[in-house]
């Protein structure tokens, strides 16, 4: 099981590679510049059959599934696009181009084949890669994403993040009038 650890305030960490059936209470952080290790919880995480039920980097019981394509689908999903554009000129009459337009469908079902699945977690958004995955995590929800907002940002003071304005930016507002009762204005 890989894991792309992240801070509860969902700042990511580093990466940590463990065997799950070993269950390690700690894990040292593999891609960091600094010695980091991270305390993993597994107090009831997996289920009967050794598959996740909640998150153990936080605790979170919530994690959805997410599939993740290669990097080469961009450029496969641009090529089958042009393929589409080609057709529509009616260039596939050409053994070339249909060949091509053959080997881009082949390219689109291998992205598709190699496709791999991720949990993640809905609180700190740690990710857990090569890891079976239970038929009750579902894709994201956005009702359950809705329980765990994004965590606030620092308070800063305002006034010292506000730009300086221009001295001849500003304008001078007249002084209020005093009125007396009944006096009306035109």
């Amino acid at each position: 099981m890989r894991i792309d650890v992240r801070q509860p305030d969902r700042k990511r960490i580093g990466r940590v590679t463990i065997d799950p059936a070993l269950r390690p209470t700690r894990a040292r952080i593999e891609d960091g510049e600094v010695d980091r290790e991270v305390f993993l919880e597994w107090e009831a995480a997996t289920d009967d059959a050794g598959r996740l039920r909640r998150c153990v980097v936080c605790g979170c019981r919530d994690l959805y599934a997410v599939r993740t394509f290669p990097q080469l689908t961009g450029f496969v999903v641009v090529l089958a696009f042009a393929g589409a554009v080609i057709g529509l000129l009616g260039y596939t009459t050409n053994p070339i181009v249909l060949a091509a337009l053959i080997v881009v469908l082949l390219l689109d079902i291998g992205s598709l084949v190699f496709s791999r699945h991720r949990l993640v977690c809905y609180q700190c958004r740690s990710t857990y890669s090569d890891v079976e995955i239970a038929r009750h995590h579902r894709p994201w929800d956005r009702t359950v994403g809705q329980k765990y907002p994004p965590p606030a940002a620092t308070l800063v003071d305002d006034a010292a993040m506000a730009p300086e304005a221009e001295p001849s930016s500003r304008v001078a507002r007249p002084a209020p009038v005093a009125r007396e009762a009944g006096a009306h204005v035109l």
